[in-house]
């Protein structure tokens, strides 16, 4: 396939270069600019893109007015999103944005509402669907393997947040928290396998052993190192997270279970196993799953690649997003009810954080 589409990076810490060595990797694409308001981080990203040819930028608005772009990847702290996104959507470039969309949900509506009318593709970056063995348990659920889905159960359990440029991450205020930065993602899976809208959040979580010695310009980071987080559906399924953020000492980082009135399948991640159990004879199928398709591992077993596979196929075809930007707003509005749950000890109805708007509307 030609090289033929020129891509812009905002943000060039970890997961930005990460991108960047995606993009790398990909078939009719390259890093034509990046820009980052760190120096370190510039430099970083200019050297991974290795192309000796890209334009480098301190700004967004940079990055826009020089015309070098027909999409941008934006991987900033949450906190930027909102400032950035609108204008990339207003200059009618197409945008992959790293999760979460936002940190409000006011400020997801905010967004949303910018790409209402726009022609280019809009894609929510949820890498974690495209996890071969998330991808494959997803590909069951479909074909009925499980029947009607009743429970799904996510399970995360993984070391701490790394250490990000000028520590924003160590702030609720600047990633949404830790239930919107990290578990968006969770959120996106539940919605995207039990395919309802969800309507009630009870959660329980706390910071009990990461960050709490860690002290910036005289505040101590705040951001939760686990929770429970129990979602309830408008078709009656419901689904549960377990967060633990200090379990280093774990085979795997995720462990998906989903259950329904005919079978149950599991996904465990890193080792890329599915098990395929059936309630009428009691037999499981255990697999290995692979994607011959991805030609960089990266940090996310190659579901960054393969989202981008997707992503650059969208550009080209002229076709919709796979993952939306309301799917996006969905994730953190969960995320934010799981969050008001904690702090005020009771169920959260998600039409109390989305607003005037219910949560399936666009």
């Amino acid at each position: 396939m030609q090289r033929n589409i020129r891509y812009g990076v905002v943000g060039t810490g970890m997961m930005g270069v990460e991108h960047i060595l995606n993009i790398n990797a990909l078939a009719g694409a390259e890093v034509t600019a990046i820009s980052d308001p760190e120096a370190t981080s510039r430099a970083a990203g200019a050297e991974a893109a290795s192309s000796g040819t890209t334009a480098v930028f301190e700004n967004h608005e940079e990055l826009i007015s020089a015309g070098v772009c027909d999409a941008v990847v934006v991987a900033s702290p949450n906190n930027t999103h909102i400032d950035i996104l609108p204008d990339l959507i207003d200059a009618g470039l197409h945008v992959l944005a790293e999760k979460p969309l936002c940190t409000t949900v006011e400020d997801c509506h905010a967004v949303v509402d910018a790409a209402r009318d726009a022609d280019a593709v809009l894609w929510m970056g949820m890498e974690y669907r495209y996890k071969p063995p998330i991808a494959r348990l997803v590909d069951e659920v479909r074909a009925g393997a499980v029947g009607r889905v009743h429970m799904v159960a996510i399970r995360e359990h993984r070391f701490p947040f790394l250490v990000k440029v000028g520590n924003w991450n160590r702030f609720n205020r600047n990633t949404g928290g830790t239930l919107v930065e990290k578990c968006c993602h969770f959120f996106d899976l539940m919605n995207l396998i039990i395919d309802a809208e969800p309507v009630r959040v009870y959660a329980s979580g706390g910071q009990s052993v990461n960050h709490l010695d860690e002290i910036y310009d005289g505040e101590t980071s705040d951001i939760l190192d686990n929770a429970y987080v129990i979602v309830d559906y408008d078709n009656g399924a419901r689904a549960m997270l377990d967060l633990c953020m200090f379990a280093e000492g774990s085979r795997n980082e995720q462990e998906i279970a989903v259950t329904g009135d005919v079978g149950k399948l599991e996904a465990f991640v890193p080792e890329a196993i599915v098990r395929i159990g059936r309630r009428a004879d009691g037999s499981v199928e255990e697999h290995e799953i692979s994607d011959a398709r991805v030609a960089y591992d990266g940090l996310h077993e190659g579901s960054s690649y393969l989202e981008h596979l997707d992503f650059r196929d969208a550009i080209l075809n002229d076709t919709d997003p796979k993952v939306t930007l309301n799917d996006g707003m969905r994730a953190v509005a969960i995320g934010v009810a799981a969050h008001r749950s904690i702090d005020e000890e009771r169920p959260v109805m998600l039409d109390e954080v989305m607003g005037s708007r219910a949560v399936g509307q666009t």
